[in-house]
C-alpha cells in the first residue's frame, strides 16, 4: 500500500479554463478518500491525474513517497475501476479478473490463486466462466472492483463505481465496499457526486467545487462544521435552510433579523464581530415544531413527504411566499396540508455565513452565557 500527495496540482486544457487549479491533497497510506461534489467539479481529473492516464499542466503527483508526476499509468502500480465496469465482453469473468496479472506477466498458477482469492471475497465464485452479457450490473461491477483488488495495487481508483446500480443494489454494494476496504486496509481514492455515498463510505471526504477543494474531514466533522456556504448546501439531506439575515448588536449582544424570521433572535454574546449581512442556515433536523407564540418562524405546510421513519415537511414562511423551509419531524407527527405550524429553531446548532464571501463565521469561544433566546416583541 501507498500514501498519495497531490502538490499545487494544475490541470488546464484551456488557457482559460483548468479543471483543477493548484490543488493539495494528500491521501494517508490505507485510507479510503472519497472525492465529493457536483458534476464537472474536477473530481474525475484527479482520479486520472493519479493513475496518469493526464499529466498535470503544473505541480506534482506523489505515490508512496516516489515523484511519479511523468512516468506513464504502468510504472505506477495503481488499480482503476471506471463507471463503465470496461469488461471484456469476448472474456470470461475468470479471464477478465485475471487480465491484469497476465499483462504484468504474473505465472499462470499464481494468477489462478489471485483469481480464486478475488472471486471468494466478493462472493462471485460460482460466475467465473460466464460472460459479461450473462450477468447483471451488480455481478458486472463485482467483476470490475474483482479485476483491480487482483492485482494487488499500490493504490486503488474509484471512478463513480456505483453509479450504474439500481438504488438498492447501490445501497448493498456500498455497504459491501466498506467492509472490503476494512479488511484489505487498502489505500483507495473514490470518485462519487452522491453526498449520502461519500458521507457513509469515507474515512475522510474531500468536497470539490470549480477544480477545488473546498473542505477535507472526517464525514461528520464536514457534515456538523462546513467551512463555507457552498459545503452546507451540498452535503446532508434533506438539504440545509439558508436564509438572509442582518445582524445587529446592542448592550453586548447581537441579533439576527430577516422576513423569514417571527422577530429579531438574540445569539449569545460575543467577544467578536459579525459582518452587518449573513447567511443563517439550520438543519432540517435542527429544528421543532411548536405553538407559534414560541416559534422563531411561522409558516404553511405545502408538502409533506413520508420517508419512513420520520417526514420531511415543506413550510412557506408567511409574509414571505417566496420562501421555504424544510423540516424533519417524526414519523407519526400529525400534520395536515396547508395547516399553519411553528417552527423552533435550535440556536446552538445555527450556521453563520458571511453573506458576501460565503465563508463560515467561527464563532469565539462562549464564557458565561446562558441558552440563547427569542428578543422580546417590538411594540
Amino acid at each position: 500500500m501507498a500514501s498519495i500527495e497531490l502538490a499545487h496540482v494544475t490541470k488546464a486544457y484551456e488557457a482559460d479554463r483548468a479543471a483543477v487549479s493548484d490543488l493539495n491533497l494528500s491521501v494517508a497510506d490505507g485510507e479510503l478518500l472519497v472525492l465529493v461534489g457536483p458534476s464537472g467539479c474536477g473530481k474525475s481529473t484527479v482520479l486520472r491525474l493519479v493513475a496518469g492516464l493526464e499529466l498535470p499542466t503544473s505541480g506534482r503527483v506523489i505515490i508512496g513517497g516516489e515523484d511519479v508526476t511523468t512516468a506513464p499509468p504502468q510504472a505506477r502500480d495503481v488499480a482503476m475501476v471506471f463507471q463503465s465496469y470496461a469488461l471484456y465482453p469476448h472474456m470470461t469473468v475468470r479471464q477478465n479478473l485475471g487480465f491484469g496479472l497476465r499483462m504484468r506477466g504474473v505465472p499462470a498458477s499464481d494468477i489462478a490463486v489471485a483469481v480464486d482469492r478475488t472471486a471468494g471475497m466478493l462472493g462471485i465464485g460460482e460466475l467465473l466462466d460466464r460472460r459479461p452479457a450473462q450477468l447483471s450490473g451488480g455481478q458486472r461491477q463485482r467483476v470490475a472492483l474483482g479485476r483491480a483488488l487482483a492485482r494487488r495495487a499500490r493504490a486503488y481508483l474509484l471512478d463513480e463505481p456505483l453509479s450504474n446500480l439500481d438504488p438498492l443494489l447501490r445501497v448493498d454494494t456500498r455497504s459491501e465496499l466498506a467492509l472490503l476496504h476494512r479488511q484489505l486496509g487498502s489505500t483507495m481514492v473514490y470518485v462519487t457526486h452522491d453526498q449520502e455515498e461519500a458521507m457513509t463510505l469515507g474515512s475522510r471526504i474531500a468536497v470539490m467545487r470549480d477544480g477545488m477543494v473546498e473542505q477535507v474531514g472526517q464525514p461528520l466533522d464536514v457534515y456538523r462544521h462546513p467551512a463555507n456556504r457552498f459545503v452546507a448546501s451540498f452535503i446532508g439531506t434533506p438539504r440545509v435552510n439558508l436564509f438572509p439575515c442582518v445582524c445587529a448588536r446592542s448592550s453586548g449582544t447581537w441579533s439576527l433579523a430577516s422576513p423569514v424570521l417571527r422577530r429579531p433572535v438574540v445569539l449569545p454574546i460575543r467577544d467578536g464581530e459579525l459582518p452587518p449581512r449573513v447567511d443563517a442556515g439550520f438543519r432540517p433536523q435542527d429544528a421543532d415544531l411548536c405553538d407559534a407564540n414560541d416559534a422563531h418562524v411561522v409558516g404553511s405546510t405545502i408538502l409533506i413527504e413520508p420517508l419512513g421513519p420520520v417526514t420531511l415537511l415543506h413550510v412557506r414562511v408567511d409574509g414571505t411566499p417566496e420562501s421555504s423551509l424544510r423540516l424533519v419531524v417524526p414519523a407519526d407527527t400529525v400534520v395536515h396540508h396547508g395547516e399553519q405550524v411553528g417552527i423552533r429553531i435550535r440556536l446552538d446548532r445555527l450556521h453563520l455565513f458571511d453573506n458576501s464571501t460565503g465563508t463560515r463565521i467561527v464563532e469565539p469561544p462562549r464564557t458565561g452565557v446562558g441558552p440563547a433566546k427569542m428578543a422580546p416583541e417590538h411594540r
